[in-house]
């Protein structure tokens, strides 16, 4: 279970992350998320934020056991 949300994590703080770039030096955002749902810079920095916390707290747990 732990890998699965690591893995969500990356994803998600991936989008997060191409979201902020393509908002900052490009024309939109990057990324998938965009195709979907109309999100603010704000909730990409939300997303990049709770998606590395995930990403780092499931390799933590991995590397534990």
């Amino acid at each position: 279970m732990k890998e699965i949300i690591a893995i969500i994590g990356w994803v998600v703080g991936i989008q997060g992350a191409l979201g902020v770039a393509g908002r900052n030096f490009g024309d939109g955002p990057w990324g998938l998320l965009h195709k979907w749902w109309e999100i603010p810079t704000g909730g990409y920095i939300a997303l990049a934020v709770v998606g590395l916390a995930m990403a780092v707290w499931g390799e933590r747990t991995k590397k534990r056991a």
